[in-house]
């Protein structure tokens, strides 16, 4: 009976006493690095050395920047916004609706976690960008204007074409049918990719070649890892016991165990937002996996899932998960400040809610028994009060991403798409 049970462990389906043990050991490292200061003393060790790196490659970056045409500003522009965060989740939702629902799900897992490890060390070491001036800074979309204001090391770019582009490669090799000149080729357009991504972040002023080169190795150690688990993980997610609350404990815990930055960043933010997408799409499958999911879903191209039936799940699908996503939005803006407040936790926020922005939980005294307890145990916690954005974030990313995998393919099966 045990040896059973360890097995379906094994295969990823999970057992209490693992899951258990998992969430213990992220809540021991939470305690850890608040109580030993972990995040400032590694700072001290790395920080002076990539920030030397950084401003010694400040003349090789103006060389560099020598070759300045407009042409080579678009192209690198443009590519740095195909491999850019927001086009893999404005492309993730078009795969699952693809009928590549493997593929999907665990790419956006794996840019959850690349997401968080990479903004995480950034945040660790919070070593500066190349000094603009006298480095131009080229930043053609907002985007890159949020991205502008991270830390630099590792480069984000690169690290998630490494990744992405890497897993990607993995599944079509595993799943399709392949020769040595697809294998090459593969690999030829993976390395010019990574290559051209690097170069595009140096040519825009974004980063220093000590940065590029963190977000590659990053990106290998990070990609053979998931090579590694990725099938564990996919069974647990579509079969696995508890997925949901075991998820959702996770997804709380590393909220507390990102790592505070030197001075604010829209690091966390980013996170915050991916861990609201991987918590849906990992509540969503568990919930509508033999309805809408199995390897047996029609795929793009084929009779039963023809172009045209395809374009028009996109057009259902894109108004359905924005108006999802809205919604869960003005709903969260409303109910979480309120829920905080009934159950004395001290709440703030940074943007959504103009009337926290200065924190009132002090004015109400008069709190029942319970709420107090709750009031004393958040006054372990190093933080004074809650930014409730991070809430609000989350929820409506998770939501958004549960209508990805859930209510649209409803919606598709009752419209015969």
């Amino acid at each position: 009976m045990e040896a059973a049970a360890v097995g379906v462990g094994a295969g990823g389906a999970g057992l209490t006493r693992w899951q258990a043990a998992a969430l213990s050991a992220v809540a021991g490292w939470v305690w850890a690095a608040s109580f030993y200061d972990l995040t400032r003393r590694a700072r001290a060790l790395v920080q002076p050395w990539v920030t030397r790196r950084v401003h010694a490659e400040t003349t090789a970056i103006l060389r560099f920047q020598r070759l300045q045409h407009k042409l080579l500003d678009n192209f690198f522009s443009v590519l740095s916004c195909v491999v850019s965060v927001p086009f893999y989740t404005g492309f993730l939702p078009l795969l699952f609706w693809s009928g590549h629902g493997k593929l999907a799900r665990q790419m956006t897992l794996l840019m959850a976690f690349c997401d968080y490890l990479g903004n995480s060390v950034k945040d660790i070491v919070s070593a500066p960008r190349p000094c603009s001036p006298p480095v131009r800074r080229v930043t053609a979309t907002e985007d890159e204007k949020e991205n502008a204001m991270e830390y630099g090391l590792p480069s984000s770019h690169a690290l998630n074409t490494v990744c992405l582009m890497g897993y990607l490669l993995h599944y079509v090799l595993a799943y399709g049918e392949h020769g040595s000149v697809m294998i090459a080729a593969g690999l030829s357009l993976a390395v010019l990719l990574v290559m051209l991504v690097g170069i595009a972040r140096i040519y825009l002023g974004m980063h220093s070649l000590t940065d590029v080169i963190a977000g590659i190795g990053f990106g290998f150690v990070i990609l053979a890892f998931w090579l590694a688990v990725h099938d564990h993980v996919d069974a647990f997610v579509v079969s696995g016991q508890n997925v949901a609350s075991f998820w959702a404990g996770l997804s709380l815990l590393m909220c507390f165990a990102y790592p505070k930055p030197e001075f604010p960043t829209p690091s966390f933010e980013y996170h915050a937002a991916f861990n609201g997408v991987a918590f849906g799409i990992v509540y969503g499958i568990q919930q509508t996996y033999f309805h809408f999911h199995t390897p047996d879903a029609p795929l793009i191209f084929s009779p039963q899932l023809p172009l045209l039936a395809f374009a028009g799940r996109v057009l259902v699908g894109i108004p359905t998960i924005l108006v999802v996503k809205f919604c869960s939005k003005a709903l969260s803006k409303w109910l979480l400040p309120v829920m905080c407040s009934t159950l004395g936790i001290p709440n703030v926020s940074s943007c959504y809610v103009p009337a926290l922005k200065a924190d009132y939980s002090k004015s109400k005294p008069d709190v029942k028994q319970g709420v107090g307890y709750l009031q004393r145990v958040f006054s372990l916690f190093p933080q004074k009060s809650y930014d409730v954005d991070t809430g609000i974030r989350f929820v409506q990313y998770a939501s958004l991403a549960w209508s990805v995998v859930d209510l649209v393919p409803a919606i598709f099966t009752h419209l015969n798409l």
